[in-house]
């Protein structure tokens, strides 16, 4: 508003008059965008809870069927059991030993997170500090790795079981001995291209003055990856023992194509045993899925925290 040539009286009451009905329509404008943001946020919250619902379904429907009888499974759609029974636990570890398919489990399992959490910490310690000839073609050759799919590298995997190793140790004494079996399975997956990568990029974040104060220390390499680096690395070693963990305990091709005594069975294969030619036992099938997803909801559950902190600082610097 042009207020020039006006008495200062009249000059300063126009003047407040417009500053009344600037806020007033801002006043106006507020209730506006707060409808939006609530539509918003109604329609964000709305498409997160049906992502979370299609992938909450199927498992609900697995507990929902290990509750069933075999009866109850063909008669038609039903959320929940109409007649309840536990027969489908007890069927799946008093028919089927699901309880020997677990132990098999565990222990392979076990064996390949630990030899990935101690071979992956010096691996990728060594390539995140230690400077030698090939350090990057090397650490390339085995990122490349991961683009080979497991189907591809069988017949070499499964030679070098079955003969070369057998031959090298029969050098030291260690005759007849045999690899297609749980050792074998345990042997070739002792530490992966993945762990690797994770645990260098984690210890590329940690600053190189811990490093220093080491040395003058007269520490040397191993005693600073023992003492400096290896303590700070928990959140990048519980994400590895977590994915190692998770992927073996699920694994399904390499035990199918070494496991050969039915004794050594894990868990993927002992429920795919539960199908036959003409007949699926569902409420025992879903009773084992069941079992088998609890150890891994735990595992994530005690130790998200630390999983979530390592593949975060993990992406920080390449």
């Amino acid at each position: 508003m042009d207020v020039e040539g006006l008495p200062p009286t009249q000059a300063v009451e126009e003047l407040a008059l417009e500053g009344e009905a600037a806020a007033g329509s801002g006043a106006r404008g507020i209730p506006g965008r707060e409808r939006a943001d609530r539509v918003r946020t109604a329609i964000a919250y709305t498409v997160m809870f049906l992502v979370a619902a299609l992938f909450a379904i199927p498992f609900l429907w697995t507990v929902s069927t290990s509750f069933r009888t075999l009866a109850d499974t063909v008669a038609g759609f039903s959320l929940l059991p109409r007649h309840w029974t536990t027969s489908g636990y007890h069927e799946a570890f008093h028919t089927f030993n699901f309880g020997r398919y677990t132990l098999n489990s565990a222990i392979i399992a076990g064996a390949i997170t630990l030899s990935n959490l101690v071979l992956a910490s010096i691996g990728g310690y060594a390539f995140a500090r230690l400077r030698f000839p090939g350090r990057e073609v090397l650490f390339m050759l085995v990122l490349g790795t991961l683009m080979i799919p497991d189907q591809l590298r069988l017949v070499p995997i499964y030679l070098m079981l079955v003969n070369w190793i057998p031959a090298w140790v029969g050098h030291v004494g260690w005759h007849d001995a045999s690899f297609v079996n749980r050792d074998g399975v345990i042997l070739i997956q002792l530490v992966s291209a993945t762990s690797l990568f994770l645990m260098r990029q984690y210890f590329l974040t940690i600053p190189r003055d811990l490093e220093e104060a080491a040395k003058l220390d007269a520490a040397g390499y191993f005693k600073t990856y023992r003492k400096v680096m290896l303590p700070l690395a928990g959140p990048a070693l519980a994400a590895v023992g977590i994915l190692t963990f998770q992927g073996t305990w699920n694994a399904l091709f390499w035990p199918a194509v070494l496991l050969q005594d039915k004794s050594q069975y894990t868990i993927p294969i002992g429920i795919a045993s539960f199908h036959f030619a003409y007949q699926t036992l569902w409420p025992p099938l879903m009773a084992a899925s069941v079992l088998a997803i609890v150890p891994i909801l735990l595992i994530f559950i005690l130790f998200q925290r630390y999983f979530v902190a390592g593949v975060a600082a993990a992406g920080v610097k390449g």
